[in-house]
């Protein structure tokens, strides 16, 4: 595997959260590496770690020890600040409970993160973005406006808007029923190969892990297996 296709790469990560006799070890040694392009199922039960090696690899979390590396930035190297912008630039982050923010509406909760980075088109492309999810008819619908599948459309939209190298999306069906939840995988996989992005699943659900090239099983810390779906 080339260094420069390498988009995410770990080695002997840890995370622990306490101090002394409270301490609770939660990831043991993670060694990974995702080539760009990628699709990469994280699954296991629950408590196993996949939300929060998600976390560290997102710059969401900062890791206890060993090395992170993803889209080009050393995350262990970096503040908060410039995890931020990281994120704001590169990554696209779905999570099962949407995040948007509920005093604006779809194309603002899209257009502003954009706004932020810079981009002097942010509201042409956050209206692209939403038409492409099939939500170009509620632009102006505020989040208590839209049903659940509408939220994570809209969430997708601003994930792959800034045009990131990886799409992180945790549990994105979580909070759906099963029809709506189909719909919203089918519109994740294809707003990522429009983008030509890693995308980094974490679920416990297997059918949905098999979607991806690549599954990646975690119990109790540790990545357990490895293997091409």
């Amino acid at each position: 595997m080339s260094q420069s296709s390498i988009v995410v790469g770990a080695r002997n990560v840890t995370l622990s959260l306490g101090d002394a006799a409270a301490r609770v070890d939660i990831l043991h040694g993670i060694d990974l590496e995702v080539r760009q392009g990628e699709s990469v199922a994280l699954l296991g039960p629950s408590g196993s770690g996949k939300s929060s090696l998600m976390a560290i690899l997102a710059g969401l979390e900062q890791a206890s020890g060993g090395e992170v590396r993803v889209a080009g930035a050393d995350f262990t190297a970096l503040d908060e600040d410039a995890l931020a912008l990281v994120r704001r630039e590169r990554l696209g982050i779905v999570l099962q409970s949407f995040h948007l923010l509920p005093t604006m509406t779809a194309e603002e909760n899209v257009a502003v993160p954009l706004e932020l980075a810079g981009a002097p088109d942010a509201f042409e492309r956050a209206r692209a973005e939403l038409q492409a999810v099939g939500l170009g008819h509620r632009l102006t619908h505020y989040p208590a406006q839209l049903s659940g599948g509408e939220q994570q459309r809209v969430a997708i939209a601003r994930a792959v808007a800034s045009r990131p190298s990886i799409i992180f999306a945790d549990e994105p069906t979580g909070n759906l029923d099963r029809t709506t939840g189909e719909g919203i995988v089918e519109l994740l996989f294809e707003r990522r190969s429009e983008a030509g992005a890693t995308l980094i699943i974490i679920t416990h659900d297997e059918s949905l892990a098999e979607r991806c090239e690549r599954v990646l099983e975690m119990q109790d810390g540790r990545i357990v297996s490895d293997r091409r779906a």
